[in-house]
């Protein structure tokens, strides 16, 4: 039995920050930022868009009623979790208006959660045929302003529903895991940035790629040559392109020219996105199918890695008919329907914090945001 992606979507907010823009208020050359980084926009939320208006958003175009009925588990990857103890996915779920007999959860490891969601949502259908999961991750990436790590951030999400006989990509259970104990990036409770080492996380996330490449290889007897494409989480997009090119140098294969070209394809979106963290593998996959020229068939590879670490490398298979699943002309529009702010905007939207504290109405005209605090809980226009 066929299990894997049958639907897929992504979500940002309506607000972004050029990088040229950036630089230049930081006394730096574009060039580092569109070039050395390979970022070119950098999406921003207002306080009234959070995970879950972003993983609701993405999500409620992708179901319909019988999706809805079929969905019995919810699954959100995240590491900006706005409760510490009730799980973003049960707010989604009921927004949604999915059935009441379902499971719902939320995933944390840094930017890998959504993979293991991903996972656990396919043991779960080949388990139970009939059955869909709604798979969501859903992240805010901020590092505070005039930081190192401020033009790296970014805001969005990506849905997808796991089914037997999906009509997009067929997933193959040839997924080798890397877990190693590493403080390359991390976030204590109370601090409201992450904590950053890096060059160390970069050299950590190439040497993660290829030690699962190898072991990969060594299980699967399976080689670059078998792939039409790879699809690599991207906290800004050269970072894949560092992990990649090594590894095509020292093993070789005749078609590395046009694994690089679909990498090339792969990051249209991500380099007007920024960074999604656990969304941003799927976003890249997303980019791959609906900017690459690939065929029913085709066999592309999956690199996720979430920092502390855990890595891991999968593969799939592309469904014929794949295209007509696609959202290609909705996201695109949605991209170039963005007000781009200026510096001064971006930093005081930057700055704004929800006060759960005092009561307050909102009037975001995004479907499912923020609609009031009350009694310290948010409430969400459905």
């Amino acid at each position: 039995m066929n299990v894997g992606i049958d639907k897929l979507a992504f979500f940002v907010p309506n607000t972004f920050v050029d990088m040229t823009d950036l630089a230049l208020a930081r006394d730096v050359d574009p060039a580092k930022f569109h070039i050395g980084i390979g970022q070119d926009e950098m999406a921003v939320n207002p306080t009234t868009q959070d995970i879950i208006t972003f993983a609701t958003n993405a999500a409620a175009p992708l179901l319909s009623e019988e999706d809805k009925k079929a969905i019995d588990m919810v699954i959100v990857g995240t590491e900006s979790s706005v409760d510490e103890s009730k799980a973003s996915a049960v707010v989604v779920h009921d927004l949604l208006g999915i059935q009441p007999f379902a499971r719902s959860i939320e995933m944390k490891e840094a930017c890998y959660s959504a993979t293991a969601g991903l996972a656990l949502a396919c043991d779960h259908v080949r388990l139970n045929p009939d059955v869909k999961v709604l798979v969501i991750a859903s992240d805010i990436a901020k590092y505070g302003l005039n930081t190192g790590g401020e033009p790296t951030q970014g805001a969005g999400s990506v849905a997808m529903v796991v089914s037997a006989n999906p009509r997009i990509l067929k997933l193959n259970n040839d997924n080798v895991a890397l877990t190693q104990d590493i403080y390359d990036f991390w976030r204590p409770f109370g601090q409201a940035y992450p904590s950053v080492d890096g060059q160390f996380s970069n050299a950590t996330y190439i040497n993660a790629f290829a030690q699962i490449w190898e072991e990969y290889e060594r299980r699967t007897s399976l080689s670059f040559e078998d792939f039409a494409a790879l699809a690599f989480h991207t906290p800004y997009t050269k970072m894949g392109k560092k992990a990649l090119m090594p590894m095509l140098e020292k093993k070789k294969p005749q078609n590395a020219d046009e694994l690089m070209v679909q990498f090339e394809n792969g990051i249209v979106y991500n380099r007007r996105v920024g960074n999604l963290y656990t969304g941003s593998l799927y976003l890249s996959l997303i980019s791959l199918l609906e900017n690459g020229e690939l065929a029913a068939g085709n066999r592309i590879g999956l690199f996720s890695y979430g920092s502390g670490t855990v890595a891991e490398f999968f593969s799939g298979e592309l469904v014929e008919g794949y295209e007509q699943q696609l959202r290609k002309v909705e996201h695109q529009s949605m991209l170039d329907a963005r007000k781009r702010l200026n510096i001064a905007e971006y930093e005081v939207m930057f700055e704004e914090k929800l006060d759960l504290n005092h009561n307050k109405t909102f009037d975001d005209p995004t479907p499912y945001s923020v609609s009031e605090i009350l009694d310290n809980h948010r409430l969400y226009k459905k």
